[in-house]
């Protein structure tokens, strides 16, 4: 008879993170939504808060924190 040990491994929680290059057309796409939120916000707060907050949760939630419009 095989006798079967377990070697309990804790995860790497750190790991390895992958590198990422800023693209050009990604931080484009990023400073014009915010520029049309500006646009939004500048011209009728009120009537527009609704768009404003739509592009806001865009930006926030699709675009990665390192690349920054406002660089």
């Amino acid at each position: 008879m095989a006798k079967f040990f377990t070697i309990p491994v804790p995860p790497k929680l750190g790991g390895r993170r992958r590198e990422t290059s800023s693209d050009h057309r990604y931080v484009e796409g990023q400073r014009l939504l915010v520029e049309a939120m500006k646009y939004l916000a500048q011209t009728d707060p009120v009537t527009n808060k609704d768009a404003v907050q739509l592009l806001s949760e865009h930006v926030r939630t699709r675009f990665r924190m390192t690349d920054s419009p406002l660089s």
